[in-house]
Formats: structure tokens, sequence, C-alpha cells
């Protein structure tokens, strides 16, 4: 009789047979580093990080139409029928006050060519909130408006007046119940102004503490007040922040939806100048670009240059309009396929687009030369 094999007390079935007990523990093991991998992944996607992912969005074109609606219109002048596209162009910016960004959001960015992470506070004033952002973004994005259509209507020739105003009054301010945004200022110590740098010049002559005689138009009345000065980084003021209003000789409206701050100033510019001018300043060709503009026609750099270039790219684009002091951040960074020009002012910049649409844009100046 063939003997049975031995059995090792505590041990269930023969030699060469599986442990159930052990293959028990392995998979308790594997089950809870499951759990604890996908718990991990759902924190993740929770806890908010301090930066902010800019990523390439649409493009636009101020020639055409938003939600079946032309972005610009001129009512009381002639305007002309073009083609083409002046595209302006944006940036989606992930994170931010309410808006934090996940690891993943940040490990993408990171990955990805056409994206770029920075930390939140180099994008955003600590201690800003959501609706600060969004209201700042709104005011730029209606200055910028402005700018455009002076220096669109001067170009064609047209008057455009001029007037200095209270955009903000500090909240701090020594003088902040005598001051009111809105107001316009016509003179400072008897002396008539001709804009914001000889109202702080003005200002600037006295000593912190002093009071200075400001002369204001308030709602169809001349309003007189004594403002006091204070010291502010070193600096002389009242505590008030300048804008600029303007008179047009007819009416012009720009309409680019949700989209906010100032950058598209110089494309809005060429967009208004084509619409009141014969012919299409594009030749029919597709030019995106960005840029600032104030109203002596200075095209000034923006943020998130690099994706921009690449939202122009895939928005079909062939030509980019880029501050010259955004050069830098475009060096080494042109998608195949997009010729970058280099503006300065919106003479430089309508002139490019006229070089553009008689195929001389290798003349133009880049980035590079």
């Amino acid at each position: 009789m063939t003997p049975s094999p031995i059995v090792e007390a505590g041990q269930r079935g023969g030699p060469g047979q599986t442990d159930p007990y052990r293959l028990g523990r392995r998979s308790s093991a594997s089950l809870i580093a499951l759990f604890l991998a996908i718990a991990l992944g759902a924190l993740s996607t929770l806890v908010g990080l301090p930066y902010v992912v800019m990523k390439p969005g649409p493009i636009t074109n101020t020639l055409g139409q938003l939600s079946g609606k032309d972005l610009i219109t001129v009512s009381g002048a002639q305007t002309y029928p073009t083609e083409g596209a002046l595209d302006f162009t944006t940036v989606r910016v992930s994170g931010g006050p309410g808006f934090r960004v996940t690891i993943w959001d940040v490990l993408k960015g990171k990955l990805d060519p056409s994206e770029e992470v920075v930390d939140e506070e180099l994008y955003f004033p600590k201690g800003v909130t959501d609706k600060q952002v969004e209201e700042e973004s709104t005011a730029e994005m209606i200055d910028s408006q402005q700018e455009a259509i002076a220096v669109a209507l001067k170009a064609t020739g047209q008057k455009v007046t001029t007037h200095t105003v209270i955009g903000q009054v500090a909240k701090d301010a020594p003088s902040a119940a005598l001051l009111k945004a809105g107001d316009e200022v016509l003179a400072v110590d008897g002396k008539t102004v001709d804009g914001p740098d000889s109202i702080r010049k003005a200002v600037s002559a006295h000593k912190a503490g002093e009071t200075v005689d400001l002369k204001l138009q308030r709602d169809g009345s001349t309003v007189d007040v004594a403002a006091k000065t204070r010291d502010s980084d070193g600096r002389v003021t009242v505590g008030i922040f300048l804008g600029t209003k303007f008179e047009f000789p007819f009416d012009v409206k720009i309409d680019a939806g949700n989209v906010g701050g100032p950058s598209a100033g110089t494309m809005f510019a060429l967009g208004v100048y084509d619409r009141l001018t014969p012919g299409a300043l594009t030749g029919g060709k597709k030019i995106a670009g960005t840029g600032t503009i104030d109203a002596a026609g200075t095209v000034g750099p923006i943020g998130g240059i690099r994706q921009k270039l690449v939202g122009a790219r895939d928005g079909g684009a062939k030509f980019f309009l880029a501050p010259a002091q955004n050069c830098d951040e475009v060096v080494g960074h042109v998608p195949d396929g997009l010729t970058v020009v280099r503006i300065s002012t919106f003479d430089e910049a309508r002139s490019s687009v006229e070089a553009i649409a008689a195929g001389k844009a290798s003349s133009l100046p880049t980035c590079t030369k």
C-alpha cells in the first residue's frame, strides 16, 4: 500500500498546491494598495495648487461677427465692405482666485509645450478675489476699446477730443469724500492741465500733507476741491487713479463678448480703421496679432504671447503681429507655418498689414532681425 503524503500541521492540501490563506493575504494587500491609489487620485483632483496654467485660446476676427452680430459697428459715418481677417488672440487661464488647479493640471501644463505653468502670485496680486479680477479685466477691456477707437479715428483724419478724468478714488485717500470717480480734471492750482502727466507733475510739486486745488467738471457743473496730499511710496499723491475719456464725432462700438483684458487693443484699432476706409486692408489674407494700445498709438507688451502664437496657428492664421517688447519671448517659439512681424506703433501695424496684403511680408521686421 502506498503511504499518504506527509501533511504538515496546519497545512491544507498536498505538495505543490497553493495555500489559499496566503493567497488571501496577497489579495488583501493589493486591494488596499488599489484603494489608496484611487483615494489619492481622487484627493489630487480636489486639492487646489497655487499655480496658474496658461493655454492657447481661440482667435476672433474683428472684421467678422460674434453671436450673429458684427463685432464692430459704426453709426453716423460711412463704412466700407472688407474681407480677410484681423484676428485678436486669447489665452485660456486655469487657476487663480476661486479657481485653483489640481496636480494633474500642473503636470499636463509642464508636459505640453504649448502650455505654461506659473506661480499664481506672479499673475494675480496676493489677496485679490475672483470678483475683483473680473471687474479689473472688464474695465481694462473697455479702456482698450476706447483707446483703439480713438487711434483708428485719428488715423482716418477725424477729430477726437480727450478728457482726463478720475477713474477711481482710493478708499483711504485723505479727501476721498470730496472726490468722485468720473470727475474731469480741468486745472490744478489754477493752471489748466492737458493730460495725466501734467496733473501728476503739478501734484508732486507739493509736500505730503499740503493741499492742492483741483478744478473739476462734475455732472455738468464746475467744482473746486482742496484735496489733501499724502506720501505714497515716496511719491506725493491725492489718492486718485486717472483715466481718459474720449469724445468721438460719431458712434463706434466694439463687442468682444466675454473676453477681458487690454491685449486686443491693436487689433481692434486695425479693425475699426479697416471698416472706415475703402478697400480690404488685409487684401483678403488672414492676419492675427496682439498688443495693448494707448491713445498715442503706442503698442505695448502682453502676457501669454507663446500661447497666442499657437492659438493663431491653430486658428488658421499665416501672419502674426507681435509687440516688439515681447520679442524675447517669441524667439524660438514660433510655430511652423506662422510668420511673426514685430510692431511698436499703430502706424507700423497698419503698414505691416498693407505689406502683407501686397505680398511683401518678407521685407517686414521680425523678432530675429
